[in-house]
């Protein structure tokens, strides 16, 4: 035998195995699968008695037992559905801006296995639980929010669900979940024409800006008179261009009509101590002479025949073109009055149940959807989203059980 070719032999055979060895996949067991587990829903490892614990669920096949056991800890509500919900509440998508009513609300709902529907149409907000001494919940500063961060409270015992309407003083029928809170107001209500509501709460909550609902195919006959028909002294720029946004969100965003965030813009120019003002029936504005709100006249000089506001009815002129694949309901008439309605129209739509699972798929797995098998999960956790209540906890759990392994 040719030692030298026996010996070649002998260390590829040894390299292939420590190859094989280092490239084959791993297979977490109970305890690893537990605290990756844990640690991909709260951000901290588990105690040892919650370790123990989450891991014999494993065992058992029952891991997603283990995933809600995570959930009770309280970094799942004070640091992940923070982080989570915060870029929301502001034009910027900052992380780190303080705790208000938007954001509380949705750790409330959240908390409590509420419709995660209801974000958009419920006469619902969080505040900080009597007994707790902070500063009373006011229309026109975050004092009380701001406070309850800065006290420490856990977020998970300090949160109490009351309704907008009592709270607030806004009527019922004008509640529309996070859109009428103080932080929405305050983000996305405040000047401009309250386009602004629309555009980040498709952005946040059905995962579209509005290039990619561009569509120039829709009639452009509820186009407002502050839009130039010739940008630039060039009509093809509006007809190629802007019509495809504001075709669809003009007749959509006049669900707002009655709405404005009040605010002394000499005084306070960033509306820190502003509030939301809706206008009520028998309420009129006195630049409109109806209900409407003033900044929905603004700029009426740019093209003066185009569509001038009545009221806050709207309609869904895309349940028709290309983005009739969002989803429309069935169930839901595609037209109304006002926003609780219209946030009916998006909240029941297939894409915002979508839009949710994958930002949760995203947090957990600390990575983007990346092939077949991914996509063929989050259609599944989406499934079962909408199939049994639309509880975000149970997305959080079937995000962490299937990135456990990992």
């Amino acid at each position: 035998m040719n030692i030298k070719s026996s010996a070649a032999r002998l260390l590829l055979a040894a390299t292939t195995c420590v190859s094989a060895s280092l490239t084959a996949p791993a297979f977490a067991g109970p305890e690893e699968q537990a605290a990756r587990i844990h640690s991909r829903i709260t951000g901290i490892k588990p105690d040892v008695e919650v370790l123990k614990e989450m891991a014999e669920d494993i065992a058992n096949s029952n891991a997603q037992a283990a995933a809600y056991k995570a959930m009770d800890n309280d970094a799942f509500y004070n640091v992940t559905l923070k982080n989570l919900v915060t870029p929301w509440t502001n034009r910027d998508g900052d992380n780190f801006a303080p705790l208000n009513d938007y954001t509380a609300t949705v750790i409330g709902m959240v908390r409590d296995d509420v419709d995660f529907r209801e974000i958009l149409s419920g006469d619902i907000i969080y505040t900080g639980a009597s007994g707790l001494g902070l500063p009373a919940y006011s229309n026109s500063n975050n004092n009380h929010y701001e406070e309850l961060e800065h006290s420490g409270y856990p977020l998970q015992a300090a949160l109490e669900r009351q309704t907008q309407s009592s709270v607030t003083g806004l009527p019922g029928e004008a509640t529309a979940g996070v859109m009428t809170t103080r932080g929405g107001a305050k983000a996305f209500f405040y000047a401009g024409t309250n386009r602004a509501m629309f555009r980040f709460t498709l952005m946040n909550h059905l995962c579209r800006d509005l290039e990619q609902v561009h569509d120039t195919s829709r009639p452009p006959d509820r186009i407002r008179q502050d839009v130039s028909r010739s940008p630039g002294g060039d009509s093809r720029v509006f007809q190629n261009n802007c019509v495809g946004c504001h075709s669809g969100m003009d007749p959509m965003a006049q669900a707002f009509a009655y709405y404005t965030y009040d605010y002394d813009v000499e005084n306070d120019p960033t509306g820190e101590d502003g509030r939301l003002q809706y206008n009520s029936a028998g309420e009129t504005d006195p630049a409109t002479g109806t209900r409407v709100t003033a900044k929905h006249h603004i700029n009426s000089a740019t093209f003066p025949y185009g569509f001038v506001i009545p009221d806050d009815k709207w309609d869904n002129y895309w349940r028709e073109g290309p983005n009739m694949h969002l989803g429309w309901s069935s169930e839901l008439p595609g037209s109304g009055n006002g926003a609780k309605s219209m946030g009916r129209e998006l909240a029941n739509s297939e894409v915002f149940a979508q839009c949710q699972v994958t930002k949760v798929f995203e947090q957990v797995c600390l990575r983007a959807p990346e092939d077949s098998a991914d996509r063929a999960r989050i259609s599944s956790m989406t499934d079962s989203f909408t199939g049994n209540g639309y509880k975000l906890k149970q997305v959080y759990a079937d995000a962490a059980v299937y990135c456990a392994g990992e």
